[in-house]
């Protein structure tokens, strides 16, 4: 495609997303705590910068909802000019991380922990946000909220609360029977006109808007104490986790939406690394991919990073030029945008999937973890959840006995890991003393703690009088390990009783052990090609 054909389709497509972002980044950066011009900043820069050097053409970039909560739990404790020099350090990191290839390890982490880190970013944004609603401020954290909040209502602003509702109600009314229709018109942006209307035509005494007449007018370098410098790297760290997830997922989600070439995955994360080291030195807020901007985009028809970059370049006209108009819009219009925005985050559908999945308990642990103690914690708990989940699935087995007579069958299903041994033995000592037991592994792993309790096992059941036969546990260990012939194929059911019964000479139908069958002549060559046989099979 010319760059000709691509302006066609991309400059439409960037103001359309420009109408989009530039609401979304005044309320992100209400939620955040910031001033408002550090959002309106962090969308310029993620449009020009990110977009230039992305490695996912059609993902736009800027300031986020999943990120408000983190950032505002920053600011909170060191302040926001330190919060922008852990951007500054987050961007770094991401830069070296996209340089050693391992953004895709960003993305190894359970959808359930994603989906409920997202859930319950929206319940903090919409809670936080009635209060504005209301013509008040958010208490901190959602315990206080929530005990504060019957107070907050029955003391509110009449005209703000009313306006602000108004502005929901627009708001779902959009999205609900027209955004279909008429897609190159978002409804944040009919909200916010239509609320910034009514509240100038009828006088409305309600907060609005306060930026000033250019965003970089009290540009400021940011100054770091290195005292804090650890403290800031770990919270630099904790952010670059955070953002890169939602980055690079963002970017996998976008690929699913067009037909264009496909996300390079360190790339992109080498160019939010850059955007967030321009955006914390220029007094924004951290950018990441935004999914519903690069819908949008998609949506719009772009086909190229053209539109990212123009889009970022009408915000940077319009901040520089006419920001002093953004004072005329009511912070409750903002606020009834962001609870709309927070809303949209509890996906019920998703919900739903991750109950067929028996993945709810990490779902809702890690919700309340976020909603109740904090971001990290929240994420912290759902991983460490999902990884207990994970072992204890990965180490299901089923022991099932067939009696034959005083011989018995035992079949092995699964996996066996160190996790299962007390199982495990406790169902072996089961059998019968003095019996003759064959055993068949049907398994997908088997790891060394568990050969050898088998192993110590079969030593202490054959002191007893008992008889074991089975298939050399090292050969299954190693088939299991290297996928390869060992002599044999693969240690399958079949393979497994035919070695058997080449070292034992018994019928499968009839498991009384020949007493002459382990012959020199009939076993050397399966000794020879497998010496370890040896010190497993039973003489």
């Amino acid at each position: 495609m010319t760059i000709l054909k691509k302006f066609k389709s991309d400059i439409p497509a960037s103001f359309v997303v420009f109408l989009i972002a530039l609401p979304l980044s005044l309320g992100i950066a209400l939620a955040s705590g910031a001033p408002l011009k550090a959002g309106v900043i962090a969308a310029i820069i993620g449009g020009i910068a990110v977009g230039l050097f992305s490695g996912a053409p059609l993902q736009v970039s800027g300031p986020a909802a999943g990120l408000t909560i983190m950032i505002f739990g920053f600011i909170q404790k060191f302040g926001f000019q330190t919060t922008c020099i852990i951007t500054l350090l987050a961007g770094g990191l991401q830069i070296l991380f996209g340089l050693l290839g391992i953004g895709q390890l960003t993305l190894a982490i359970s959808p359930s922990v994603i989906e409920a880190m997202l859930a319950g970013i929206g319940i903090l944004i919409a809670l936080g946000q009635a209060f504005v609603l209301m013509g008040s401020s958010p208490k901190g954290s959602a315990l206080a909220n929530l005990s504060q909040l019957p107070e907050a209502f029955m003391n509110r602003n009449h005209q703000a609360f009313a306006l602000g509702l108004f502005s929901l109600f627009v708001l779902w009314a959009w999205n609900k029977y027209l955004s279909k229709k008429v897609k190159f018109i978002p409804g944040s942006l009919i909200a916010v006109l239509l609320g910034t209307a009514i509240a100038s035509i009828l006088a409305l005494d309600v907060p609005h808007v306060s930026i000033g007449n250019n965003i970089f007018s009290e540009f400021q370098i940011p100054q770091i104490n290195l005292a804090e410098l650890p403290t800031l790297l770990l919270s630099a760290l904790a952010l670059t986790f955070v953002a890169s997830a939602e980055s690079l997922l963002c970017a996998v989600a976008t690929d699913k939406l067009h037909s264009g070439p496909r996300a390079k995955l360190n790339r992109e994360l080498i160019a939010q690394g850059i955007g967030n080291t321009l955006s914390g030195f220029l007094g924004g807020l951290p950018v990441t991919g935004v999914i519903v901007r690069s819908s949008a985009n998609i949506g719009a028809g772009a086909k190229s990073n053209i539109s990212a970059v123009f889009h970022g370049v009408w915000l940077l006209i319009f901040a520089s030029f006419m920001s002093n108009y953004l004072s005329l819009i009511p912070l409750p219009v903002l606020a009834a945008l962001l609870i709309f925005t927070g809303i949209k985050l509890v996906k019920l559908q998703e919900i739903k999937k991750l109950m067929e999945f028996n993945e709810s308990l990490i779902y809702f642990a890690t919700l309340t973890g976020v909603v109740f103690i904090n971001l990290l914690w929240g994420i912290g708990i759902g991983f460490g959840l999902a990884l207990v989940m994970l072992l204890y699935k990965m180490s299901q087995f089923e022991v099932r006995t067939f009696s034959e007579g005083k011989s018995q069958r035992v079949v092995i299903t699964g996996s066996l890991t160190f996790l299962g041994i007390p199982s495990l033995l406790r169902q072996l000592e089961t059998l019968p003393q003095g019996s003759m037991v064959e055993m068949i592994f049907d398994v997908d792993h088997l790891d060394h703690a568990s050969l050898e309790a088998i192993r110590s096992w079969k030593e202490n059941y054959e002191k007893t009088g008992g008889k074991i036969i089975k298939a050399p546990l090292d050969i299954l260990w190693k088939s299991l390990g290297e996928k390869k012939a060992l002599p044999l194929t693969s240690m399958t059911y079949e393979n497994q009783v035919d070695l058997m019964q080449k070292a034992y000479r018994f019928d499968q139908t009839d498991l009384s052990l020949n007493k002459t069958s382990l012959t020199e002549k009939k076993s050397s060559s399966l000794l020879a090609s497998n010496p370890e046989i040896k010190s497993d099979i039973i003489n």
